[in-house]
């Protein structure tokens, strides 16, 4: 007797990128102009979900940089970041839409995100996007 293989057809429902909230993000100043200080954020709690499938993505973000007079406020970007949650979007997109926004609002002297994703499929993810100015 032939098995038929039913195909899974579920998906979640996913937000498009209007959802992620960038006008949370807010600059503060930076007292220390032309330090050369290196100001690093590591986020391991990161989602987002895939396009596709809606099915969610986890991972660690890290943002360094060099600031040149501001900084981001931290509750603004763990707010920021949280607004992908549902968002449909690749890992690889994720990473650098984060370091666009970042440096549209910092203007820093370089920085650089990170993306650490968890295997999906058996293969897990490792992203960078630079900006140097």
């Amino acid at each position: 007797m032939e098995e038929k293989i039913q195909k899974c057809t579920q998906r979640w429902d996913t937000d498009t990128y209007e959802a992620i909230a960038v006008e949370v993000l807010e600059a503060i100043p930076f007292e220390y102009p032309g330090s050369a200080t290196e100001v690093a954020y590591i986020y391991p709690e990161f989602t987002s979900v895939c396009p596709w499938t809606g099915l969610p993505d986890f991972g660690t973000l890290t943002i360094s940089y060099i600031p040149r007079d501001k900084l981001v406020e931290l509750k603004s970007l763990k707010y920021y970041l949280n607004s992908y949650r549902n968002v449909g979007v690749l890992q690889e997109h994720v990473v650098n839409r984060v370091k666009e926004d970042l440096v549209r609002l910092l203007d820093p002297v370089s920085l650089t995100v990170k993306g650490d994703f968890r295997p999906r499929g058996g293969i897990g993810t490792e992203v960078q996007a630079d900006y140097r100015s």
